[in-house]
Protein backbone atom coordinates (compact mmCIF):
# COMPACT_ATOMS: atom_id res chain seq x y z
CA UNK A 1 0.00 0.00 0.00
CA UNK A 2 1.31 3.44 -0.91
CA UNK A 3 2.32 5.74 1.92
CA UNK A 4 -0.38 8.15 3.00
CA UNK A 5 0.28 11.84 2.29
CA UNK A 6 1.45 13.64 5.41
CA UNK A 7 -0.59 16.57 6.71
CA UNK A 8 0.69 19.90 5.46
CA UNK A 9 1.45 21.59 8.76
CA UNK A 10 2.52 24.80 7.02
CA UNK A 11 -0.72 25.45 5.16
CA UNK A 12 -3.64 27.36 6.60
CA UNK A 13 -6.31 25.31 8.35
CA UNK A 14 -9.03 23.76 6.22
CA UNK A 15 -11.25 23.76 9.33
CA UNK A 16 -10.69 26.15 12.22
CA UNK A 17 -12.71 26.39 15.43
CA UNK A 18 -11.97 29.33 17.71
CA UNK A 19 -13.36 29.97 21.21
CA UNK A 20 -16.57 28.21 20.27
CA UNK A 21 -19.37 27.84 22.82
CA UNK A 22 -22.56 25.83 22.48
CA UNK A 23 -25.58 25.83 24.79
CA UNK A 24 -28.71 23.72 24.94
CA UNK A 25 -31.01 25.94 26.97
CA UNK A 26 -29.13 26.68 30.18
CA UNK A 27 -26.75 23.73 29.71
CA UNK A 28 -23.27 24.80 28.63
CA UNK A 29 -22.25 21.96 26.32
CA UNK A 30 -19.09 23.24 24.59
CA UNK A 31 -16.88 25.65 26.51
CA UNK A 32 -14.47 27.64 24.40
CA UNK A 33 -13.32 24.99 21.91
CA UNK A 34 -10.20 25.69 19.83
CA UNK A 35 -9.36 23.17 17.11
CA UNK A 36 -7.55 23.30 13.77
CA UNK A 37 -7.60 20.68 11.02
CA UNK A 38 -4.97 20.71 8.26
CA UNK A 39 -5.27 19.28 4.77
CA UNK A 40 -4.85 15.46 4.65
CA UNK A 41 -4.86 15.30 8.45
CA UNK A 42 -6.78 12.55 10.24
CA UNK A 43 -8.02 13.68 13.66
CA UNK A 44 -9.83 11.30 16.01
CA UNK A 45 -11.91 12.82 18.80
CA UNK A 46 -12.32 10.58 21.84
CA UNK A 47 -13.84 10.94 25.28
CA UNK A 48 -16.59 9.65 27.57
CA UNK A 49 -20.26 9.80 26.68
CA UNK A 50 -21.66 13.27 27.17
CA UNK A 51 -18.30 15.01 26.74
CA UNK A 52 -19.52 17.02 23.72
CA UNK A 53 -17.75 15.11 20.93
CA UNK A 54 -20.73 14.65 18.62
CA UNK A 55 -22.07 18.12 19.35
CA UNK A 56 -18.70 19.56 18.32
CA UNK A 57 -18.70 17.61 15.07
CA UNK A 58 -22.30 18.54 14.28
CA UNK A 59 -21.50 22.20 14.99
CA UNK A 60 -18.52 21.99 12.63
CA UNK A 61 -20.99 20.98 9.91
CA UNK A 62 -23.53 23.55 11.18
CA UNK A 63 -26.09 20.87 11.87
CA UNK A 64 -26.14 22.58 15.28
CA UNK A 65 -25.88 26.33 15.74
CA UNK A 66 -23.27 27.75 18.11
CA UNK A 67 -23.63 30.81 20.27
CA UNK A 68 -20.11 32.22 20.62
CA UNK A 69 -16.83 32.06 18.75
CA UNK A 70 -16.40 31.03 15.16
CA UNK A 71 -15.99 28.08 12.83
CA UNK A 72 -14.28 28.56 9.48
CA UNK A 73 -14.08 26.12 6.62
CA UNK A 74 -11.32 27.01 4.16
CA UNK A 75 -11.21 30.51 5.69
CA UNK A 76 -14.94 31.12 5.26
CA UNK A 77 -17.11 31.80 8.31
CA UNK A 78 -19.73 29.10 8.76
CA UNK A 79 -23.30 29.84 9.77
CA UNK A 80 -23.21 33.57 10.44
CA UNK A 81 -22.73 36.80 8.54
CA UNK A 82 -20.18 38.14 11.03
CA UNK A 83 -18.35 37.19 14.20
CA UNK A 84 -19.44 40.29 16.10
CA UNK A 85 -22.69 40.45 18.07
CA UNK A 86 -25.49 40.68 17.34
CA UNK A 87 -24.87 37.90 14.87
CA UNK A 88 -27.25 37.15 12.04
CA UNK A 89 -27.65 33.71 10.59
CA UNK A 90 -26.43 33.30 7.06
CA UNK A 91 -28.85 32.24 4.37
CA UNK A 92 -29.31 28.51 3.85
CA UNK A 93 -27.82 28.86 0.40
CA UNK A 94 -24.61 30.43 1.71
CA UNK A 95 -24.34 27.95 4.59
CA UNK A 96 -24.60 25.09 2.11
CA UNK A 97 -22.03 26.77 -0.10
CA UNK A 98 -19.48 27.07 2.74
CA UNK A 99 -19.93 23.47 3.89
CA UNK A 100 -20.22 22.11 0.36
CA UNK A 101 -16.71 20.65 0.58
CA UNK A 102 -17.67 18.56 3.63
CA UNK A 103 -19.16 15.07 3.62
CA UNK A 104 -20.64 13.54 6.76
CA UNK A 105 -21.37 10.02 7.94
CA UNK A 106 -23.59 9.51 11.00
CA UNK A 107 -24.05 6.84 13.66
CA UNK A 108 -27.27 5.73 12.00
CA UNK A 109 -27.11 4.93 8.31
CA UNK A 110 -30.10 7.12 7.34
CA UNK A 111 -30.66 5.25 4.08
CA UNK A 112 -33.94 5.52 2.23
CA UNK A 113 -35.56 2.09 2.67
CA UNK A 114 -37.48 2.29 -0.62
CA UNK A 115 -34.33 2.91 -2.68
CA UNK A 116 -31.58 0.50 -3.66
CA UNK A 117 -27.98 1.06 -2.66
CA UNK A 118 -27.47 2.64 -6.09
CA UNK A 119 -30.48 4.92 -5.62
CA UNK A 120 -29.35 5.99 -2.14
CA UNK A 121 -25.99 7.10 -3.52
CA UNK A 122 -27.19 8.63 -6.79
CA UNK A 123 -30.26 10.52 -5.58
CA UNK A 124 -28.34 13.41 -3.99
CA UNK A 125 -26.16 13.67 -7.09
CA UNK A 126 -29.28 14.26 -9.14
CA UNK A 127 -31.10 16.51 -6.67
CA UNK A 128 -28.17 18.54 -5.28
CA UNK A 129 -25.55 18.46 -8.03
CA UNK A 130 -28.07 18.32 -10.89
CA UNK A 131 -26.36 15.39 -12.62
CA UNK A 132 -28.43 13.52 -15.14
CA UNK A 133 -29.41 9.95 -14.33
CA UNK A 134 -26.68 8.33 -16.39
CA UNK A 135 -23.90 10.44 -14.90
CA UNK A 136 -25.28 10.09 -11.35
CA UNK A 137 -25.58 6.31 -11.63
CA UNK A 138 -22.07 6.02 -13.07
CA UNK A 139 -20.56 8.02 -10.21
CA UNK A 140 -22.66 6.13 -7.67
CA UNK A 141 -21.42 2.77 -9.01
CA UNK A 142 -17.84 4.02 -8.90
CA UNK A 143 -18.18 4.93 -5.23
CA UNK A 144 -20.00 1.73 -4.33
CA UNK A 145 -17.06 -0.11 -5.90
CA UNK A 146 -14.66 1.85 -3.68
CA UNK A 147 -16.41 0.49 -0.59
CA UNK A 148 -16.63 -3.02 -2.04
CA UNK A 149 -20.37 -3.01 -2.74
CA UNK A 150 -20.68 -2.72 -6.52
CA UNK A 151 -22.33 -6.15 -6.63
CA UNK A 152 -24.92 -4.99 -4.07
CA UNK A 153 -25.97 -1.94 -6.11
CA UNK A 154 -29.50 -3.23 -6.70
CA UNK A 155 -30.07 -4.43 -3.14
CA UNK A 156 -32.35 -2.56 -0.76
CA UNK A 157 -31.18 -1.59 2.76
CA UNK A 158 -33.25 -4.40 4.28
CA UNK A 159 -31.20 -6.85 2.21
CA UNK A 160 -27.88 -5.51 3.52
CA UNK A 161 -26.05 -6.04 6.79
CA UNK A 162 -25.46 -3.11 9.10
CA UNK A 163 -21.85 -2.89 7.98
CA UNK A 164 -22.89 -2.87 4.34
CA UNK A 165 -25.47 -0.16 5.01
CA UNK A 166 -22.84 2.02 6.65
CA UNK A 167 -20.53 1.47 3.69
CA UNK A 168 -23.35 2.64 1.40
CA UNK A 169 -23.64 5.74 3.59
CA UNK A 170 -19.90 6.35 3.18
CA UNK A 171 -20.21 5.89 -0.59
CA UNK A 172 -23.09 8.37 -0.61
CA UNK A 173 -21.00 10.99 1.21
CA UNK A 174 -17.95 10.36 -0.98
CA UNK A 175 -19.93 10.56 -4.23
CA UNK A 176 -20.27 14.32 -3.79
CA UNK A 177 -16.46 14.47 -3.94
CA UNK A 178 -15.87 16.26 -0.62
CA UNK A 179 -12.48 17.55 0.41
CA UNK A 180 -13.17 16.89 4.11
CA UNK A 181 -15.02 13.99 5.75
CA UNK A 182 -16.68 14.04 9.18
CA UNK A 183 -17.55 10.73 10.84
CA UNK A 184 -19.78 10.68 13.93
CA UNK A 185 -19.31 7.34 15.72
CA UNK A 186 -19.71 5.44 12.41
CA UNK A 187 -19.40 2.00 14.03
CA UNK A 188 -21.43 2.50 17.21
CA UNK A 189 -24.63 1.01 15.74
CA UNK A 190 -22.87 -2.08 14.37
CA UNK A 191 -22.47 -5.57 15.76
CA UNK A 192 -18.81 -6.13 16.76
CA UNK A 193 -18.11 -8.52 13.86
CA UNK A 194 -19.18 -5.85 11.34
CA UNK A 195 -17.04 -3.01 12.69
CA UNK A 196 -13.88 -4.05 10.86
CA UNK A 197 -15.29 -3.72 7.36
CA UNK A 198 -16.27 -0.10 7.97
CA UNK A 199 -12.97 0.79 9.60
CA UNK A 200 -11.12 -0.76 6.64
CA UNK A 201 -12.94 1.58 4.25
CA UNK A 202 -12.08 4.56 6.45
CA UNK A 203 -8.45 3.50 6.64
CA UNK A 204 -8.35 3.35 2.84
CA UNK A 205 -9.70 6.91 2.66
CA UNK A 206 -6.95 8.00 5.05
CA UNK A 207 -4.34 6.30 2.88
CA UNK A 208 -5.67 8.23 -0.12
CA UNK A 209 -5.09 11.52 1.69
CA UNK A 210 -8.64 12.41 2.66
CA UNK A 211 -8.90 15.01 5.43
CA UNK A 212 -10.94 13.35 8.16
CA UNK A 213 -12.39 14.24 11.56
CA UNK A 214 -13.67 11.14 13.35
CA UNK A 215 -15.58 10.92 16.60
CA UNK A 216 -14.91 7.37 17.71
CA UNK A 217 -14.66 4.95 20.60
CA UNK A 218 -12.42 2.62 18.55
CA UNK A 219 -9.12 3.30 20.29
CA UNK A 220 -7.16 0.76 18.24
CA UNK A 221 -8.28 2.45 15.04
CA UNK A 222 -7.38 5.89 16.40
CA UNK A 223 -3.94 4.66 17.45
CA UNK A 224 -3.28 3.17 14.02
CA UNK A 225 -4.76 5.75 11.65
CA UNK A 226 -4.89 9.17 13.34
CA UNK A 227 -2.26 11.85 12.96
CA UNK A 228 -3.68 13.46 16.08
CA UNK A 229 -6.03 12.41 18.84
CA UNK A 230 -8.16 14.94 20.72
CA UNK A 231 -9.49 13.96 24.14
CA UNK A 232 -12.61 15.80 25.32
CA UNK A 233 -14.33 15.81 28.68
CA UNK A 234 -17.16 17.99 30.03
CA UNK A 235 -17.22 20.21 26.97
CA UNK A 236 -13.54 21.09 26.76
CA UNK A 237 -10.47 19.77 24.97
CA UNK A 238 -8.40 18.30 27.80
CA UNK A 239 -5.47 16.98 25.80
CA UNK A 240 -4.37 16.67 22.18
CA UNK A 241 -1.42 15.08 20.43
CA UNK A 242 -0.06 12.24 18.29
CA UNK A 243 -1.62 8.91 19.31
CA UNK A 244 1.72 7.35 20.23
CA UNK A 245 2.27 10.09 22.81
CA UNK A 246 -1.31 10.54 23.97
CA UNK A 247 -2.02 6.86 24.61
CA UNK A 248 1.37 5.92 26.06
CA UNK A 249 2.05 9.01 28.13
CA UNK A 250 -1.19 10.84 29.01
CA UNK A 251 -0.51 14.09 30.83
CA UNK A 252 -3.88 14.74 32.45
CA UNK A 253 -5.35 12.64 35.28
CA UNK A 254 -8.70 12.59 33.46
CA UNK A 255 -7.22 11.02 30.33
CA UNK A 256 -5.25 8.55 32.45
CA UNK A 257 -8.49 7.50 34.14
CA UNK A 258 -10.33 7.25 30.81
CA UNK A 259 -7.65 5.03 29.26
CA UNK A 260 -7.47 2.82 32.35
CA UNK A 261 -11.24 2.28 32.18
CA UNK A 262 -11.04 1.50 28.47
CA UNK A 263 -8.19 -0.97 28.99
CA UNK A 264 -10.21 -2.77 31.67
CA UNK A 265 -13.17 -3.14 29.31
CA UNK A 266 -11.18 -4.23 26.25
Amino acid sequence: MTQRPSPNWTQRSVVKVEKMHKYFGTSHILKGIDLEIRGSEVVCIIGPSGSGKSTLLRSMAFLETYEEGQIRIKDRLLGYRSVEAPRLLETTRNINDVRGCVGMVFQQFNLWPHMTALGNVSEALKQVLNLDRQAADARALENLAKVGLEEKANHYPSQLSGGQQQRVAIARAMAKQPEIMFFDEPTSALDPELVGEVLTVMQTLAQEGMTMVIVTHEMGFAAKVADRVVFMDQGVVVESGPPAELFKNPQSPRLQQFLETWNERS
